[in-house]
């Protein structure tokens, strides 16, 4: 059995990669935890805050632009 074999665990999660030959199995590899504090600082934004009416009107033109 495959699971035995390459000593996976019932419930373990697979990628899938389609090689053009068959497919590749991959165990998932779970993300580290991490807290907030150690990640936000990639959000640090430097401006005027946006209103929600501005934000509506980004996600709208990039919804149009990846459709077109």
């Amino acid at each position: 059995m495959l699971r035995d074999a390459h000593h996976w665990q019932a419930g373990q999660e697979l990628i899938a990669i389609d090689t053009g030959d068959g497919i590749l199995l991959k165990p998932k590899q779970p993300f580290q935890e991490s807290k907030l504090e150690d990640v936000a600082g990639c959000l640090h934004y430097e401006g005027k805050p946006k209103s929600l009416d501005e934000l509506d009107d980004a996600i709208g033109q990039g919804v149009l632009e990846q459709w077109q």
